[in-house]
């Protein structure tokens, strides 16, 4: 027996193994869990793992789609400039219209008698016509006649349409006889306004 304590043998070795070393076949039943790799960043839900990039995930949905069809600042100005224009287009065809409807009414300018200065033939009626120049509006006027014989006439009305501008009021005075008789006739305008216009003339029949 040797001093190292060791069996002797002929077919005998002594092995040293290192630590870096294992004895027998691999142990195949026992398997370590692979380790779990961080991802170095986030980017919203894409993932993106270094030193290579995994497949990147689309972004969500709705981010898209607002992207996508929300309208260009540029479109949208333009579509506000149509609609302001068409409202403005709108809104000054709907004040002429009540313009021409409740607007200023009618207004007298002047008032003007006359009739055939010569007067009228033996038992006949003179024709006495009042101008009325208006403002073109429709509306309706109130007169009336007074003749120099003390008679006058109710009060008297007439419609004037839109766009005249003139209204033209008769009065017949008829005469019978003969000698010769001076005559006025004198209009009086109520409304709009009030305004008075007068003519004189001499009815003449000789026997």
């Amino acid at each position: 027996m040797s001093g190292s304590g060791a069996p002797e043998g002929d077919d005998y070795s002594a092995t040293v193994l290192g630590s870096h070393w294992f004895s027998g076949p691999p142990d195949t039943t026992k398997r370590m869990p692979p380790e779990e790799v961080a991802p170095d960043r986030v980017e919203g839900s894409v993932l993106r793992f270094g030193p290579g990039v995994t497949a990147a995930m689309p972004a969500p949905f709705p981010l898209d789609v607002a992207r996508a069809v929300a309208p260009s600042p540029r479109r949208r100005l333009a579509g506000l400039r149509r609609y302001a224009l068409a409202a403005l287009v709108l809104a000054a065809v709907l004040a002429y219209l009540g313009w021409q409807r409740l607007g200023p009414g009618i207004e007298v300018r002047d008032v003007a008698v006359s009739t055939d200065p010569k007067g009228p033939a033996c038992d006949a009626a003179a024709d006495v016509v009042a101008v009325v120049a208006t403002n073109g509006r429709p509306g309706v006027l109130t007169y009336r006649w007074v003749r120099s014989d003390g008679t006058r006439s109710e009060e008297l009305t007439e419609r004037v349409p839109r766009g005249q501008r003139e209204a033209r009021l008769h009065l017949l005075w008829t005469f019978r006889g003969t000698g010769s008789y001076p005559a006025k006739a004198e209009l009086h305008l109520v409304s709009p306004g009030q305004r008075t216009a007068a003519v004189d003339f001499t009815y003449r029949c000789s026997p």
